[in-house]
């Protein structure tokens, strides 16, 4: 925290030249040494007492008080900083940046209405990025603080395109984007607490936590006000899906979801996801002629299913058909580059056809992509309802 309060300082220090007007120039000096030396050393009691003595000696010069608001923002004495900072800006309205950090020291002290104008000056119209980086931190904390958590939002937002390797910026952007989730569902929930919308976003909630029979039974919820919304089947069964891979899964949830999926597909033909997670358990179960049907369906309807590719790959290479699942691994992987599965079962088509050359390469390229692939590239997206089983390799094949 030291540190960037540091940092900041040495943006605004950079503009501040201190000359004397009126007291012994020597005094004067002597005293803005003492400070300047104490700051390079981190002694900010000391830099503040030496900076003291200076404003005692030239009152009327701005960028002294402007020195000592910034010694006091270093040390975080905010109460102590505002005051000298606005005594610097009575008299020079044009002191460079200083009315931005004097909107930050009142951002600090919770006094946003008087703070907006600089932090949104800082944020939208200043070059500098480290200035425009902390505003920017400053301006989300005023908007949230005076409720305008929409603008709150879209500053997070410009943020995160600005500084995308931030961590403290996404930081904060996560904390906004989950408050203002929390936030909007909470009015969802005022204005219509009994409707379809409602049941549907908290059905996605209990998905999304791993509480899939709580989803389960929301979603159902939902399916009996209105039996023929789309996709509702579709998260009927996802939601059974995950909730088969747990260790005290009853046995026939694999099968009621593949009934959901099958059941989707009667109120939308051209849901692809549901025909592809239906091809999986089939493939998974081997009955790989259904299997290739739904994996086909999949792809009539989006052919660019990088995953239905792999999955319809795998089921030509059990049904011998190595040619075809060849052209349609490589599709995948054209599609996806970073898939280290289709590369995988590429290398076992490409061994099949006997072209062993570029069975080495693509299996060099599948071990390149396990070595590089962390577990959160496989991570699972909230409210996502485009996800879908990615394709993994088999037990024996790992």
């Amino acid at each position: 925290m030291i540190g960037r309060w540091m940092m900041l300082a040495a943006l605004f220090a950079a503009v501040l030249t201190i000359r004397s007007y009126a007291a012994d120039p020597d005094i004067v000096r002597r005293y803005s040494a003492e400070g300047e030396k104490a700051l390079a050393s981190n002694q900010y009691d000391a830099a503040a007492r030496a900076y003291e003595k200076v404003v005692e000696l030239e009152p009327g010069v701005a960028e002294v008080h402007a020195r000592l608001g910034l010694i006091y923002f270093q040390q975080r004495k905010f109460t102590r900083a505002v005051p000298a900072l606005q005594q610097a800006l009575k008299l020079k309205p044009a002191l460079p940046k200083i009315d931005i950090l004097l909107a930050m020291s009142l951002s600090e002290l919770g006094r946003y209405p008087e703070a907006l104008p600089g932090l949104e000056k800082g944020f939208h119209q200043t070059s500098d990025a480290g200035v425009r980086r902390m505003a920017g931190l400053q301006l989300q904390r005023a908007y949230t603080g005076l409720q305008k958590d929409d603008k709150a939002v879209t500053v997070a937002l410009e943020m995160t395109r600005s500084f995308p390797n931030d961590a403290e910026v996404l930081y904060y952007a996560s904390r906004l984007f989950g408050n203002y989730a929390f936030l909007t569902m909470r009015k969802l929930s005022d204005v219509a607490p009994t409707s379809v919308w409602k049941n549907l976003a908290a059905a996605e909630v209990h998905e999304s936590q791993g509480e899939y029979d709580v989803a389960v039974a929301a979603y159902r919820q939902v399916l009996e006000a209105d039996r023929g919304r789309p996709g509702l089947h579709f998260r009927i069964g996802r939601s059974l899906l995950l909730r088969s891979q747990q260790p005290d899964a009853k046995p026939d949830v694999l099968s009621e979801a593949a009934r959901e999926f099958e059941q989707e597909l009667q109120v939308d033909p051209t849901n692809a996801n549901a025909a592809y997670e239906l091809a999986e358990i089939y493939r998974r179960s081997g009955r790989t002629t259904d299997a290739q049907r739904m994996f086909e369906t999949a792809l009539k309807y989006y052919p660019e299913f990088a995953e239905a590719h792999v999955g319809l790959g795998r089921v030509m290479i059990a049904a011998g058909n190595a040619d075809s699942a060849a052209r349609e691994l490589n599709t995948a992987v054209r599609l996806n580059p970073a898939n280290a599965v289709a590369y995988f079962h590429l290398a076992q088509a490409y061994s099949k056809l006997g072209r062993m050359t570029e069975q080495q390469k693509a299996l060099a390229e599948f071990r390149r992509l396990r070595e590089s692939q962390s577990d959160s590239q496989t991570g699972r997206g909230l409210f996502n309802p485009q996800e879908v089983t990615k394709q993994q390799l088999d037990p024996e094949q790992r």
